[in-house]
């Protein structure tokens, strides 16, 4: 995907996708979710890398929307490991949507928005 400006109906979906597959690394990593603290922290890092700035309303929705989404994503991913999931990433912390299993988690969240009137 391409650097954002706005935070509108794409980014969303695209700053949603980011926080998922966190919490997948983060469980990955240490067999627990994220943490709050690291919940912001990968909010501020894909912002800053989009070029995005949101309200902490619409971080604390995505956040949340990502720790319910996640367990679900995990089931149909089957990705479990650092290594796996390094397989999602481009450049640094950079999803990879040349990646089929990135393109999926984003519909899957996208969807999500979608359904939730959240879009």
């Amino acid at each position: 995907m391409s650097t954002l400006h706005s935070f509108d109906d794409d980014a969303r979906a695209e700053m949603l996708c980011y926080l998922v597959v966190a919490e997948l690394v983060a469980l990955a990593r240490t067999g627990e979710w994220l943490r709050t603290d690291h919940v912001v922290e990968s909010c501020r890092i894909w912002m800053k890398a989009n070029g995005v700035t949101c309200d902490w309303q619409d971080r604390v929705a995505l956040a949340g929307a990502a720790a319910r989404l996640a367990p679900d994503v995990l089931e149909a991913v089957k990705l479990t490991t650092e290594r796996s999931l390094a397989t999602l990433f481009s450049d640094g912390w950079m999803l990879d949507y040349g990646s089929p299993t990135v393109c999926e988690i984003h519909r899957v969240c996208s969807n999500f928005l979608t359904q939730r009137g959240c879009t």
